[in-house]
């Protein structure tokens, strides 16, 4: 026998987790399908590698969903000050300026991903199937039939595509990407420092890529050093003192010395997005549908937005009598999304090549544009804005609006 149901979620990370969260309480039956569950938290676990800075938008959204709290619960660290220099040029953002207790937060996925899956039991109407494995995805017609390991058939007229870069669903059903590599890895390296918990991230340029300071609770702290293929598998192969003289050695001291090197791990670089984020009886979201360069955080952010719109958009959609997977109910999602989006990656990839070079008049243009940007508030305030996700087009969660009554 099938289960049927009116959507289904390939993922279960954060940002499909967060796409059954915003569905939660609505007249719709929903499957959250995950391969993987992560492991419980314990507040003596050492802090994960995999962190991000999520925005005062993806706060909002957490909030309205009633996730929030179980972030807050465990552990994350707010920051209110963000600094981003050069050799000559500096400008500091200060969450005072306009009049936000914080700028962000740095939390570990794992967290941010369990406050979600710990939410889910509260919606009836809302079904988690983990650990489970997908053996075939079969599209046609908008219509979907996904078969399990276990031989257990599902059915739905509306699939969300939550897994990921090399998303199954996206490929299953042919949405195509365009994409490319930027030809620099990420090392990611967790640390304990001198100082304690630090209100402060910082991102420092130097021709070989940019250098970033993530501030985490306590004594620790997660530094990001980009940089060429071969030079990160160097240094992730170097002893843990010999990392940390490198360490010590490119990056300023100026928020404390490092005591230890406590965990590390790399990623490529790379940029991808789906040609279209629908079709008929499917939707992507998320690194399904885009993947970013990581220089300011911005990925779990737009991603978490992509849930609300998605959601936003079913359920309105439902409401009105319409069916949910018909493609010009989905292409308003895309409108909502795509175009805002590729706005944020086409700024950060400017962002990344102006900075990531040694060329004499970027660089003089570089410095003489960090010192302006330290003396003109309103250009700094507006850049702040946007960093914490309160520019642009909205869905109604981001902006604390509820999408069902009650």
């Amino acid at each position: 026998m099938k289960q049927q149901y009116d959507v289904v979620i390939v993922g279960g990370g954060m940002v499909g987790a967060a796409v059954a969260c915003c569905l939660g309480g609505s007249a719709l039956k929903v499957a959250l399908l995950e391969n993987r569950l992560p492991e419980p938290f314990a507040p003596e676990q050492p802090h994960d590698l995999r962190v991000s800075a999520l925005s005062i938008a993806s706060k909002t959204i957490l909030e309205m969903v009633g996730a929030w709290q179980g972030v807050e619960s465990k552990r994350c660290c707010p920051f209110q000050r963000m600094r981003v220099w050069e050799t000559a040029g500096d400008t500091t953002f200060n969450s005072k300026d306009i009049n936000a207790s914080e700028l962000g937060y740095i939390v570990e996925n794992r967290v941010t991903q369990l406050a979600l899956l710990e939410r889910l039991p509260d919606f009836a109407n809302i079904e988690l199937l983990a650990p489970c494995s997908i053996e075939a995805i079969d599209y046609l017609a908008g219509r979907t039939e996904l078969t399990l390991a276990d031989g257990t058939k599902i059915a739905t007229n509306m699939l969300v595509g939550a897994d990921g870069g090399h998303s199954r669903v996206r490929q299953a059903v042919g949405l195509g990407v365009t994409s490319w590599d930027y030809n620099q890895h990420a090392l990611v390296i967790y640390v304990e420092t001198q100082y304690p918990q630090q209100d402060i991230t910082w991102q420092r340029f130097v021709p070989s890529g940019p250098q970033a300071f993530l501030p985490l609770t306590g004594h620790f702290a997660s530094l990001v050093w980009y940089n060429s293929p071969d030079e990160v598998k160097r240094l992730q192969a170097l002893p843990v003192e010999e990392l940390k003289r490198e360490l010590t050695g490119a990056f300023p001291d100026c928020l404390g010395e490092i005591q230890r090197v406590l965990g590390v791990a790399s990623f490529p670089l790379r940029r991808q997005h789906a040609q279209h984020y629908f079709k008929q009886g499917v939707a992507l979201v998320g690194d399904a549908a885009h993947m970013i360069n990581p220089l300011a955080g911005q990925g779990v952010n737009i991603g978490l937005l992509d849930a609300a719109a998605l959601a936003e958009v079913l359920i309105e959609a439902g409401k009105q009598g319409k069916a949910i997977g018909d493609s010009a109910v989905l292409q308003r999602y895309e409108r909502m999304r795509r175009n805002e989006n590729l706005k944020m990656m086409t700024v950060m990839d400017v962002f990344y090549q102006s900075f990531s070079n040694d060329i004499l008049p970027l660089k003089v243009l570089r410095n003489l544009g960090l010192g302006l940007a330290q003396r003109i508030s309103p250009a700094r305030n507006k850049v702040m804005r946007a960093a914490m996700g309160l520019e642009g087009r909205l869905p109604k969660l981001a902006r604390g609006e509820r999408l069902l009554l009650g």
